[in-house]
């Protein structure tokens, strides 16, 4: 009903009004248990008005049908600084997240691998797949725009997105891939819906009599895994929000809360990605689609994509310089995967401020990948099981399924190659992916092994 200063400022400027409904969350809960088990109640209380951080110690006490509160200890401290850098890759990440269709795109915009599970995505997914190397705005109709050719890129970031066969409003989240001191070498395409796809579960009727297995995606990659992946990718984009106070100040214990649910969602996520990925290489007809590639443009690009996570712990990732070139026979968007889950693996058993080397290697008719660590290394019983399905070698964090190198070795065998490891305890380890060398193109242009 009243209130003095500072109290009172801080109602008001946590959008409230004086009388009014009390806007201080912590305060509101605290006068709610007083007035409920009318009992006299003390508690340290803590808010942000958008400017500063407050704490102070607050009594209440049942007075009428109403409470009475005391402050004692009032301190306000500055909120940090919001480093804009870190606002963007929050922003990327949540793109990533809430993507339903995902591209790789070369320095021009054109159209290298595509994946989307969306059913009002299957036309466009499909032109896609078959238009590598076109510029992905030939598929989709920029509002606004009758350009055919792709503007530059940062004019094309957030832009909205009509696509035939979808009925909901699309937004283009364009992330570019940069190499020290150079322009863009690449995009991540994101396309991200104003609303969720209306779908639903069906859950068979158990069979009269046995039914043979069939060949293809089983039960979690046909049937759950697209139907659970949008609603964990929407909680992880809320509490990301929520967590990087993108909706509005926020007292510091709930933004942890708020990174707990989104950590929580990304390892969730992450299990029905392996799972859906198990099922797909374990299945008998299974195969891959081998093309020419170059395997330095697949190493920096999967830098590129890992370069910020490695930066959050100062690790440093040294891909093929730009000019390199391993030519290969095997599939892009495989190769990518399994280079993807070895830098990954890399940074996080690295220590923080190491290095992370990828390193190309031609041996006559086979070309080479190697991703190199400053990790603890692996002994040699933990070498013999680190392919194993579901071996986490005794990592008692939550993070990981297990099924990282088992599917990566997999998706390497359906190639014609290989990948296998060479490291000893306390000297790092070494991830050697092998696969056919394309002996019709030009002589490959590669450098020296560093001294790791």
């Amino acid at each position: 009903m009243s209130a003095d200063e500072p109290l009172a400022g801080l109602q008001l400027r946590c959008g409230g009004e004086i009388p009014g409904e009390i806007a201080i969350p912590a305060l509101r809960d605290l006068v709610r248990k007083v007035r409920s088990y009318n009992l006299k109640l003390a508690r340290t209380v803590r808010a942000t008005d958008g400017r500063d951080s407050i704490s102070a110690w607050l009594e209440g006490e049942p007075d009428g049908d109403g409470c009475a509160i005391t402050i004692r200890s009032w301190q306000t401290s500055p909120l940090p600084a919001e480093n804009p850098a870190e606002v963007a890759e929050h922003r990327s990440a949540i793109d990533r997240t809430l993507a339903e269709l995902t591209a790789q795109l070369d320095a021009h915009q054109n159209v290298l691998t595509v994946a989307s599970e969306a059913p009002d995505l299957e036309n466009l997914t499909s032109a896609m797949a078959q238009g590598f190397g076109s510029p992905w705005t030939d598929f989709v109709e920029i509002a606004g725009s009758n350009h055919r050719q792709p503007l530059h890129w940062r004019l094309l970031d957030g832009a909205t997105v009509k696509i035939a066969g979808s009925d909901r409003n699309w937004r283009a989240a364009l992330l570019p891939q940069y190499a020290p001191g150079q322009e863009p070498t690449g995009f991540e395409l994101c396309l991200t819906a104003d609303q969720p796809p209306i779908t639903t579960l069906a859950i068979p009727e158990p069979p009269a009599a046995p039914v043979m297995p069939q060949n293809g995606p089983g039960l979690v990659g046909r049937d759950i895994a697209p139907v659970l992946r949008q609603p964990i990718a929407r909680i992880i984009a809320n509490a990301e929000t929520i967590r990087t106070r993108m909706a509005g100040p926020l007292a510091e214990e709930y933004s942890q809360y708020a990174a707990d649910i989104a950590a929580a969602g990304q390892h969730l996520l992450s299990l029905v990605e392996d799972l859906a990925d198990l099922e797909v290489v374990e299945a008998e007809d299974f195969n891959t689609a081998p093309d020419r590639i170059d395997l330095a443009d697949v190493a920096r690009r999967a830098a590129g994509i890992l370069a910020v996570r490695a930066q959050e712990r100062g690790i440093t990732i040294d891909p093929p310089r730009v000019g390199e070139h391993l030519p290969a026979i095997a599939e892009f968007r495989r190769v990518l995967q399994v280079l993807l889950n070895l830098v990954g693996n890399a940074i996080r058993y690295s220590p923080d401020d190491s290095q992370v080397w990828i390193r190309l290697e031609p041996d006559g008719a086979r070309a080479k990948v190697i991703v190199a660590d400053q990790g603890p290394g692996l002994s040699t019983e933990q070498q013999v099981r680190v392919f194993e399905k579901f071996e986490r070698l005794g990592r008692s964090d939550e993070t990981g399924s297990g099924l990282g190198l088992y599917i990566s070795r997999r998706l390497a065998r359906a190639m014609g190659g290989e990948l296998t490891v060479e490291s000893a305890p306390g000297q790092g380890a070494r991830f050697i992916l092998d696969v056919p060398g394309d002996l019709l193109a030009a002589a490959p242009i590669t450098r020296s092994q560093p001294d790791e």
